[in-house]
């Protein structure tokens, strides 16, 4: 029988279960993020009921969110509203747009380092994580567009930009996975207050930050310059593929002893370089995105030990400073020590995303053979 990647998506929405019992979170936006894609891609009913059968736990009539405190401040937990903006958009439903509102709101009070960017989160004071660049800007661009305030869009490719040239590293070309204005963590450097190393899913986040925003902004000089540094990044990217297509935990450094492969950072950059080429940006190849997602399939799904086709070589989760009792130092060393995890959805959700991508690009060039013909 033939692998269906669509089959497999289809039963994992089906069969999920929310990644923090029901809390709103941004584990959860990974999925609701896939399923839109999907949506938008196939026109398909079950993609969008889906959705809606899995926010609406999340979302109570009056528009509250599950677990959520506005005074936690994590940047994390503005991902799902994507989904809040979407049903919105689509259903009409007044709680969608209250529940968005009040993200938005989180947002206008968030922390954020003197340059302008969030901070991470509340515990993570004064660090810029390229995590959060994903989390934040592209719901604060698609909300502005909801709302009817354009000058938050503005502001999103402000912050976009800014927070690119504090974690850019000139000599790789690529971004360090976070940033201290204050220099007080250890895993800071004291002249640039960047960390150590390029992990793979830290840069896939930023990838799609990017593609993300530079799809919802106008024409302009803005958008330009957020297109030039996407274009020079996926050139970057480009030349750092294993030599089946995909890309490493330590994305720089394939010699490194233990090294391996990621999944979801592969996902990413596939939907990233996918997308990127729809939208015309200089140097996206959305070949290599395709590659990649067959290069998934090919070396990284399999059957778990029930027998049921997972997607493997998912890290679980990586981060910088304390957590749990321990310390992360975002050395090459400390990303290889994180646990994988088969499924996780921070790998599933950017492969529907990377798929329904590809679906649309073989729909288009369908469309333009059909009209030569």
């Amino acid at each position: 029988m033939t692998f269906s990647l669509t089959d497999y998506f289809d039963a994992y929405a089906r069969d999920y279960a929310y990644y923090k019992s029901g809390s709103w979170c941004y584990e959860d936006g990974c999925l609701y993020r896939g399923l839109i894609a999907l949506h938008e891609a196939t026109g398909e009913q079950r993609w969008f009921d889906h959705l809606t059968r899995l926010v609406d736990g999340q979302v109570d009539a009056a528009g509250s969110l599950a677990g959520y405190a506005i005074t936690e401040y994590n940047i994390d937990n503005v991902l799902p509203g994507r989904a809040l903006v979407y049903l919105a958009q689509k259903t009409g439903q007044a709680r969608y747009r209250t529940a968005a509102d009040l993200l938005a709101r989180q947002l206008l009070t968030h922390p954020r380092i003197g340059a302008g960017p969030y901070w991470h989160k509340l515990r993570y004071p004064h660090q810029v994580w390229l995590d959060g660049l994903y989390m934040a800007l592209p719901f604060k661009v698609e909300y502005a567009d909801l709302a009817g305030q354009p000058d938050l869009a503005e502001q999103a490719l402000s912050e976009m930009l800014t927070a690119l040239d504090l974690t850019f590293d000139a000599a790789s070309g690529l971004y360090r996975h976070g940033y201290d204005e204050e220099r007080l963590q250890a895993w800071a450097d004291p002249q640039t207050g960047l960390s150590p190393a390029h992990w793979g899913r830290s840069i896939g986040w930023l990838a799609m930050a990017m593609v993300d925003v530079a799809q919802a902004l106008p024409a302009g000089p803005g958008r330009a310059a957020l297109a030039d540094r996407l274009s020079a990044l996926l050139k970057a990217l480009a030349g750092l593929r294993t030599t089946d297509g995909r890309w490493l935990q330590v994305i720089d450094q394939p010699e490194l002893a233990g090294n391996y492969a990621e999944s979801s950072a592969t996902a990413m950059f596939a939907y990233a370089f996918l997308k990127a080429g729809r939208l015309g940006i200089e140097g996206a190849a959305g070949r290599i995105g395709a590659e990649a997602v067959i290069s998934l399939v090919r070396h990284a799904m399999g059957p778990d030990a029930s027998g049921r086709t997972v997607l493997q070589k998912v890290c679980c989760v990586a981060g910088l400073g304390g957590f749990d009792g321990n310390y992360r130092d975002g050395t090459p060393a400390y990303y290889l020590s994180e646990t994988l995890r088969d499924d996780d959805i921070k790998g599933v959700g950017p492969l529907m995303m990377a798929h329904a991508e590809g679906e649309m690009a073989r729909r288009a060039a369908m469309e333009r053979s059909e009209a030569v013909a």
